[in-house]
This record gives structure tokens, sequence and C-alpha cells, in this order.
């Protein structure tokens, strides 16, 4: 069991970091501004790099930079010179390696058929395999992102462009979600598992696509509905054509997406990622309920299964915790003094509402356990007489491959403590996670299926959905190992 003592860094909020958003527009006048605007959209899927290209029939046109989608193209001079009618972007998260210009993508590249242009979201899991042998046979890497292999791939291919990416597609293993954008069309692909979302609109008779509902909401576009795990759409000026040019697998859609990752006024796979996770703490009420005072959500990600846990138990639910939205990851220097101050850069304790309650905080993970035990600390502080905490996900134990950048094994609380160790740890008079099979049937299935479940759920269960080349070439354990850049 490790009792080493927990601290936190004040600009890290101790979450499994976003994955990607993607977003692409055929057809349309201001496709450069409509991107800019899916983009913010989907901003909590990464913030720390944003790019769009834009087709005007003649030339590409590319602005890239690090930074939040607003700062980067708030500017009308940015948009101005994003010309023409068809347009990608990408937001996206950076792993320990960090943000580099070479990694912020839309990739793009000369081919023989004309420019080409790539936004990624997810994980190859054969990319340093891949990589090597291209390698060996003269290829000249310009980043260090998985996303790039998928380009070199498509050089030594044959073909027009469609045919180039189905051959390099067929080669590589992991998740993605692709948006690509060539000279008289855009191609939107999703790989035959579906772990990453990818959704189709239209607005005016033009076709959009995106990671979520929400970039479809804040353009006015209409939602037609979730490309199919393993399919490929085409879209030109001739309208849209589907097809599924893989061989087919077993679905397994992110379950993480519904827990946390996605926007909750985001509807994803036909559910509302918001009455999901009041599902979820409902489930979590009637499996782990106890008498308290207040339901209070660890804020902003943990509020619709609070209240889902509220509602079920009949127990008030109260804003004890109001959270600072205004704090950068570059606020300040985090010298000792200032990280001492810990999360109360970011929350607050409501000590009205608090003090003299019996407290049951409900938040949606718990990975290293820094911050978890400083809002219990500050909680207390405010006079709280219980604290108790109620995760409306099963205990994170094993990283993800799948575009999520998760700590390694020895920096996931759960995977070396047991529930009661881990609620010594954090200073709570008691702490409960959502099951596997409840979480499943607040997902509306009788509970997981262990031969066939219908979610990825690798960071719960280890049961990894792909085969994990990189991770066995090297020999490493899966729960230690990193891949390259995610995209």
């Amino acid at each position: 069991m490790d009792r080493s003592p927990v601290t936190t860094d004040p600009f890290d909020d101790d979450k499994l970091k976003e994955e990607c958003g993607i977003f692409g527009i055929l057809g349309h006048k201001d496709a450069g501004a409509l991107a800019a605007l899916g983009l913010h959209a989907l901003q909590h899927r990464g913030q720390e790099a944003a790019g769009i290209i834009a087709f005007d029939g003649r030339q590409f046109h590319t602005h890239r930079a690090v930074g939040l989608v607003g700062d980067n193209f708030g500017d009308q001079k940015v948009i101005a010179a994003l010309k023409g009618d068809t347009a990608i972007g990408h937001v996206r998260y950076s792993t320990s390696g960090g943000t580099i210009m070479r990694n912020i993508q839309p990739l793009f590249a000369e081919f023989e058929f004309g420019g080409f242009g790539l936004a990624h979201n997810g994980n190859l899991t054969n990319a340093e395999t891949l990589r090597r042998s291209l390698i060996k046979r003269g290829s000249i890497f310009q980043s260090t992102s998985d996303t790039e292999v998928i380009v070199h791939m498509m050089a030594q291919a044959q073909g027009d462009v469609t045919t180039r990416l189905i051959a390099a597609l067929n080669q590589v293993e992991g998740a993605y979600s692709l948006t690509c954008i060539a000279k008289d069309k855009i191609i939107a692909v999703r790989d035959p598992r579906g772990v990453r979302p990818l959704v189709l609109g239209k607005l005016d008779g033009s076709w959009v696509v995106t990671s979520e509902t929400c970039a479809l909401d804040i353009i006015g576009a209409d939602y037609v509905r979730d490309l199919e795990a393993g399919e490929m759409v085409v879209i030109d000026r001739n309208g849209i054509r589907s097809m599924k040019p893989f061989r087919p697998e077993v679905k397994r859609f992110c379950v993480f997406e519904y827990i946390y990752f996605a926007r909750p006024d985001s509807v994803t796979e036909g559910i509302s990622v918001y009455e999901a996770r009041k599902r979820i703490g409902a489930e979590l009420s009637r499996e782990s309920g106890l008498p308290a005072d207040l339901v209070v959500p660890v804020p902003d990600s943990g509020v619709p299964a609070a209240l889902g846990y509220a509602q079920e138990s009949g127990i008030p639910f109260d804003l004890g915790i109001i959270r600072n939205h205004y704090v950068g990851r570059t606020f300040i220097e985090p010298s000792d003094q200032i990280r001492h101050l810990g999360v109360k850069l970011k929350h607050n304790a409501n000590r009205a509402g608090l003090a003299g309650k019996r407290v049951i905080l409900v938040d949606d993970s718990i990975v290293r356990g820094t911050t978890s035990k400083k809002i219990v600390e500050m909680v207390r502080q405010a006079g709280a007489t219980e604290v108790h905490m109620r995760i409306s996900s099963p205990p994170t134990k094993h990283s993800c491959f799948y575009g999520i950048d998760t700590p390694e094994s020895s920096q996931l609380l759960a995977s070396k403590n047991d529930v009661a160790a881990m609620a010594r740890i954090i200073g709570v008079d008691s702490l409960a996670f959502i099951s596997i099979d409840g979480l499943y049937r607040a997902m509306g299935e009788p509970g997981r299926d262990p031969k066939a479940p219908r979610f990825c759920d690798a960071c719960f269960t280890g049961e990894y959905p792909t085969r994990l080349t990189d991770i066995e070439e090297r020999g490493d354990n899966p729960v230690q190992a990193s891949l390259l850049e995610i995209a």
C-alpha cells in the first residue's frame, strides 16, 4: 500500500487529460470562420494548441498555433486569411513530450494528387513499429506525432487520395477518428471499433463532420447521424458517399466519453451525455447510498452525476464548492508558496452551505488523488462534520492507449491501493466507486458481458480491445508504457 505524502500542483487538476477534437466542413463560404467556431465548442477536448486548414479552389491556407482557440482565431485578419468554402480543424492536448509547432494539427503534405491535410483524434498502438519500418525505407519524419505515420504510408501507396488513405489505415492498429481535406473533397473516417466519436451534420446544404454534436449546435447545423464504426464518408461537390473498406470488428466505444470527456450538452451514439451522467449518479446512489445532509458536486464535471445521485437518494443537492473559471494553465509561476495554496486557485468551499453538514462529494474519477485530498481538506475546514466521496466511474487502474493521456500505473492511486486505503489517503469518512456492472446498467445494459462488453473500458478492467503492438515489441508493461504523442 502506498502511504507516501500526496501533494498537488494547482495547475494540474488531477484529471485524465482530454483527447482531441476535430471538425470539417465543405461547401460554405464562411468555412474558416465556422471551423473556428466548431473548434471553440470542442475546446474541452484539448487546450494546448489549435489549427485550421482551408481551401479556396486553388490553394490551401493554414493557421496553427499554441494556445486556446479564442486567442488564436479571435482576430478577424486570421479568419479572413483562411479563404475558401472548405476547411478542417483540430484542437489538441499534448502528452508529457509537450506541445511543439511541428506536432500541431492538422498535418499537411503535398502528394502527387495535390495537397492533403489530416486531423486525428485517437492513438495508434503500432505507430512506433510502423515508424521504424518507414524510416528504414527512407521516410523522413517532421513530427513526433503518431498521426504522421498515416501520411507516410499514404505516400508509399498508389492511386487517388481515397485509395491511398484506405491502404494506409488498413495497416494501423488502435483508435482513430479522422477528418481530411484534399483539393476537391473532405474525407471522414472512424476506426472499425468506433472507439472515438465522430458525427455528421448539415448546414445550409453544406456537410459538416465533427467530434461532438455541441460543435454542430454552435454553428446552427442539424445533426444527421453518427458515423458508424469502420465507416468512411467522402464528401465532394456531388454530395456524400459512404463506404466500409475495413474488416468488421466488434464495436467498443469509449465509455469515458459518457463519464467525463464529452461535453454534457452533446448527444453521442444517440445518447444524451447529460442524461447518461445523471443515470450513472442515480445508480451510484443505489449502490452506495448513506445518510447525509447534502450532495455536493466537485465542479464542473461532477455536477450531472451529483444531480442524479441527489434525485435518487432524496438528499438535497447544493453547490458547496465554487469553481473559479478564470485560472489558466500559466496563471502564475507555481512557486512553493503558490503551490501550497493547492486547488484553492480553482475551487473554494461555500462555507455557509457546508458548516455543520454531513456531505457527500460526487466526482467523476480519481486519478492520482492529489486534488481529491485537497478538496476533502477544504470541505472539512469549512465545517463539514462528515465528508464522504462517491465516484461516478469504477477505479482507474490502467493506462489508456487510445487517445487519452493517462499517468503511468505507479501514479494511478487505484492501481496500488484498495478502496479502504484510498479513503484513508484522501481523508474521507467513506469512499465508493460505481461498479463496472452498475456503470453498464446506467448505460442501458443488464451488466457488463465479460465475453462481449459494449464499451472500451480498459482503463478500469485492463482488457484492451486491440493489440498493443508497440508495447509488445518493447516488452513493456502496458500500464507503464507511453507511446508517441497522442492525437
